[in-house]
């Protein structure tokens, strides 16, 4: 019977798979957001957009998790917010469906798929642009140097940190690391870590803020002290405020990651998995050295200026 056929043919808006990321205010997120949107429009998926309102709300994104599974959807990507709090709720929300990593790991076995910048490669390639920029402006791999980590305890970020320590060991030992900050996941703390850093360590040459959050904060520093000549900052990810420091020579480079990438990929496999398809267990979304000499070429502004609708 005619009449019968939109009953018996399923939408394919019937299939609904959630992401939920770690900050929906942050512009990073926001291109997560943008890419997996994106895949939704192409595989006809309903996507609905999670997040709590800032990285350290943990018990907030464990309540979303717990929310979401319960909607019974045919999947859920999601980005780990801590990686031990996390673990056992994803492996309790894998028991009913699918579960899909991006961005940062969590202390469970239960990802059917891990889609992730390789963050201690990640961390290499900051220690590789640092070595570079202090190379230029002092002719010299030498020097004091320095880290600043947004948050404690979050997988991608102890990796980040992990990879530029073994580099600096491994490639540049004249570069001394005399300082190794964690704050809270603040600007103002990464401004206010950076501000003491210059104060009490005059040789200081270079910098590594691991990630967009104290990229900004540290940037700003470098500004108001007029610092850019004699140290020089890499950070990691970007948006308009870094891209602009860079632009004005503020900051010597950023490791930029693929966040369009991951979300778009991260619902593709979702819904692979969902389907009962095979897919990669682990898969490298890529990392960037973004300078001010390169960031006009079409590969980097791709990545810098990324679309949103």
């Amino acid at each position: 019977m005619i009449g019968a056929l939109p009953v018996s043919v399923a939408s394919a808006q019937d299939v609904t798979i959630p992401i939920i990321v770690k900050d929906t205010t942050s512009f990073y997120w926001q291109i997560v957001l943008a890419g997996a949107r994106k895949a939704g429009k192409d595989l006809g998926v309903t996507v609905p957009e999670l997040g709590a309102q800032s990285e350290a709300d943990i018990n907030g994104q464990i309540s979303i998790l717990e929310n979401a599974v319960a909607g019974s959807p045919a999947a859920i990507v999601i980005s780990p917010t801590e990686f031990k709090a996390l673990g056992q709720p994803i492996t309790e929300a894998a028991n009913s469906v699918k579960i899909i990593g991006i961005d940062s790991s969590a202390d469970s076995d239960a990802f059917t798929s891990f889609l992730t910048t390789d963050n201690v490669e990640g961390g290499r390639v900051a220690a590789d642009g640092l070595a570079q920029a202090i190379e230029a402006q002092f002719g010299a791999v030498e020097g004091d140097v320095a880290l600043i980590t947004s948050l404690p305890g979050v997988g991608s970020l102890d990796q980040r940190a992990q990879g530029f320590k073994e580099q600096l060991a491994a490639k540049y030992p004249k570069l001394n690391l005399v300082a190794d900050k964690v704050a809270d996941g603040q600007a103002t703390t990464g401004l206010n870590i950076m501000t003491d850093l210059i104060t009490a360590n005059p040789n200081l040459r270079g910098v590594f803020a691991s990630n967009l959050i104290m990229a900004q904060g540290a940037g700003q520093a470098i500004a108001e002290n007029n610092a850019a000549d004699k140290i020089k900052l890499i950070g990691f990810d970007s948006d308009d405020k870094l891209v602009k420091f860079l632009t004005d020579g503020v900051i010597a480079g950023l490791v930029v990651q693929d966040p369009f990438r991951m979300g778009y990929d991260g619902i593709k496999t979702a819904l692979a998995a969902s389907k009962g398809e095979a897919v990669e267990k682990f898969v490298d979304t890529g990392a960037n050295l973004v300078t001010k000499a390169n960031m006009g070429d079409e590969k980097i502004a791709a990545l810098l200026n990324p679309k949103l609708d």
